[in-house]
C-alpha cells in the first residue's frame, strides 16, 4: 500500500516538528516520520536565542514556552586573569533557556491540534525522484516496508541522515578537535540563577547555566580518557568553576563530541535538508536550534507559496544561496569562539583584555549579544537584486533582519509578504503599493502610515526585509515580485 501526501518531513526532532507545524499553519498537508520508536529526550540544546522564538510565537507556543523557560538577563564571563565581564542582554536578544525535550514537546503539541501526528519506528531506506514527485521506501521497525509518494520530501534527520545519504550529498567538514563532558542536576553555593555563567579558567573553559526548576548545567571540554560520572563533573566544576559549589545531585552526566559539516547541497530536485542534516558544528555559543530553525521558517513559507500556486517554483532555487550564507556566517562565529575557549596562556592574556575592554565600552552589549541573537545574519539579495537601498535605521538593507522590523505575527498575515509605506495614504507610493496588494492578496498585505517622506520597506514572511527604498524604487520592486508569481498554476497545485 503506497501512502500519498504533499510534504514528507524525515526527523521528528525540533526542526522536523517546526517544518511541519509552520506548513500545516500554511496549509499544506504534511506527512512526519521518524526511524526512532518515541520523541527524542533529554535536555540537548537549551538555548532558543530570538529566531527561534520568533517561529515558537507564530504557532501560539510562547506564552507555554516562557512558562516552562528560563529567561537569563546576562551572559557574565568569569576571566582567568581576574574580574569578569558582564553582557546584559536586552528584550529582543535575550535567549529563552528550554531543554530540547520540552521544546519538541511542545511542537509536538502544537502539530496534534492540526491533526498531524508522527509516524515512529519508520525508517527511510530509499528515495527516489522524478520530475513531479518523489517516492520513498521507509521500513518499520516491525520489518514490514511500506511506501509514501510525496510531491517534496524534507530531510529532517539529523548527523546521519538517511536522505541525505540517498540523495548522494557529501557532508564535508571534520571532526571538532574536543571531547565535552556536560552535567544537570542540583548545586548548592553562590552562583545567580539569573545568568548564564561562562568561566574562562587557565585550565578551561566552562558553561554554567541555568535550567527550569532550580536546576543547573555544567560543561566543557576535558581531556581524553575523562569518564562520564558525578565524581568527574564536580571535578570540572571545582576546577574551573568559582569556587565553592557543590552538586548535591547528579541528574544527568554525559561525554559527547561533535562535528563541523555542512552538505554539498541543501536541494536536490524535490528534496531539501534542514537542521542538523544539512549542517552541525561546536556546541559553543549555543546556535545549534538557532540555525536549524530559521532553515525551516525560510523554506515554509516560499515551500508553501509553490504548493498553492501563489509562488513560481523558481523561489525555491533561493533557499540553497541564502541558508548556506546564514551557515558560513554561523561556523565563522563559533569557529571564533571555539578557538578562543581553547587558547594558550599568551593568547588568553589578550582575550582578557580585549574582552575587558569591549566590556567597558559597552561594544559587547551592542555587536557580541545582538550576533549571538541573530540580528547579524545576512542573506544575499537573490528575490529582489537590485540596489542595496538605503542604509538609515528607517530604511534597511535587504536581507538583514532587525528587532525594530518583524512581520506582524498574525496567522491572518501568514506566508504573505508585508508591505510598509509612509507618506500617507494619498501619496503617489501608497497607491502603488495598494494596486501591488490588491493584484495578490494572498502573497502581500500593505500597511500604509504617516510620513513626511515617501519611502517602503517589504518584509518577508520570514522576518528578513526584502527590499525597502522610495518611491523610484519601489516600480523596480513591484517588477521583480511580478516575477514571483507563476503566469499559470503549477502542477502541484493543480493536482491539489
Amino acid at each position: 500500500m503506497t501512502q500519498r501526501t504533499t510534504v514528507l518531513v524525515v526527523g521528528a526532532g525540533p526542526c522536523g516538528l517546526a517544518m511541519a507545524a509552520q506548513l500545516s499553519r500554511l496549509g499544506v498537508e504534511a506527512t512526519v516520520v521518524d526511524a526512532e520508536d518515541h520523541a527524542h529526550t533529554g535536555s540537548r540544546a537549551i538555548l532558543l536565542w530570538p529566531p527561534v522564538r520568533e517561529v515558537l510565537a507564530e504557532l501560539g507556543l510562547a506564552e507555554r514556552a516562557a512558562q516552562d523557560g528560563v529567561q537569563p538577563v546576562a551572559l557574565h564571563y568569569h576571566l582567568g586573569s581576574g574580574g569578569s565581564v558582564r553582557v546584559p542582554l536586552a528584550e529582543a536578544n535575550a535567549p529563552l533557556v528550554l531543554p530540547q525535550e520540552r521544546t519538541g514537546r511542545l511542537l509536538a503539541e502544537a502539530l496534534a491540534d492540526r491533526g498531524v501526528g508522527v509516524q515512529w519506528g519508520t525508517r527511510v531506506t530509499k528515495v527516489v525522484q522524478d520530475e513531479h514527485t518523489v517516492t520513498v521506501t521507509a521500513t518499520r521497525t516491525d520489518g514490514s516496508t511500506t511506501e509514501i509518494e510525496a510531491d517534496w520530501v524534507v530531510g529532517a534527520d539529523g548527523l546521519r541522515s538517511q536522505v541525505r545519504s540517498q540523495l548522494g550529498i557529501d557532508f564535508c567538514g571534520a571532526r571538532f578537535p574536543a571531547t565535552f563532558l556536560l552535567a544537570e542536576g542540583r548545586i548548592a553555593g553562590e552562583i545567580s540563577a539569573d545568568e548564564v555563567h561562562y568561566f574562562l579558567a587557565d585550565t578551561g573553559v566552562a558553561l554554567i547555566a541555568p535550567l527550569p526548576g532550580g536546576e543547573f548545567r555544567i560543561s566543557g571540554a576535558v581531556p581524553a580518557g575523562t569518564e562520564a560520572t558525578a565524581e568527574h563533573a564536580q571535578m570540572l566544576l571545582d576546577e574551573r568553576g568559582p569556587g565553592g559549589l557543590r552538586f548535591t545531585e547528579v541528574r544527568t552526566v554525559t561525554l559527547f563530541s561533535s562535528d563541523e559539516r555542512v552538505a554539498g547541497a541543501l536541494r536536490s530536485g524535490r528534496c531539501f535538508l534542514v537542521g542538523d542534516a544539512a549542517h552541525v558544528h561546536s556546541p559553543i555559543g549555543g546556535q545549534g536550534l538557532s540555525l536549524g530553525i530559521p532553515d525551516t521558517r525560510n523554506l515554509a513559507w516560499k515551500l508553501a507559496g509553490v504548493v498553492h500556486g501563489r509562488l513560481h517554483d523558481s523561489v525555491l532555487d533561493s533557499y540553497d544561496p541564502e541558508r548556506r550564507a546564514a551557515i558560513a556566517q554561523t561556523l565563522q562565529a563559533t569557529g571564533r569562539m571555539a578557538r578562543q575557549a581553547v587558547a594558550g596562556p599568551v593568547a588568553r592574556h589578550a582575550r582578557d583584555l580585549v574582552w575587558r575592554l569591549l566590556g567597558a565600552s559597552g561594544g559587547l552589549a551592542r555587536g557580541y549579544a545582538p550576533m549571538l541573537a541573530g540580528w547579524r545574519s545576512r542573506y544575499p539579495d537573490v528575490l529582489f537584486g537590485g540596489p542595496a537601498g538605503d542604509t538609515h535605521r528607517s530604511r534597511p538593507r535587504p536581507g538583514t533582519r532587525d528587532p525594530s522590523w518583524l512581520p506582524k505575527p498574525s496567522d491572518g498575515l501568514a506566508g504573505r509578504f508585508q508591505l510598509i509605506t509612509y507618506g500617507g495614504t494619498a501619496s503617489q507610493l501608497a497607491a502603488a503599493a495598494s494596486e501591488l496588494a490588491d493584484q495578490w492578496p494572498d502573497l502581500v498585505a500593505h500597511f500604509p502610515l504617516d510620513g513626511r517622506t515617501q519611502r517602503f520597506v517589504l518584509l518577508r514572511p520570514d522576518g528578513y526585509v526584502a527590499a525597502s527604498g522610495d518611491t523610484d524604487r519601489f516600480t523596480g520592486v513591484a517588477a521583480k515580485f511580478a516575477a514571483l508569481v507563476p503566469t499559470t498554476p503549477s502542477p502541484t497545485a493543480t493536482a491539489r
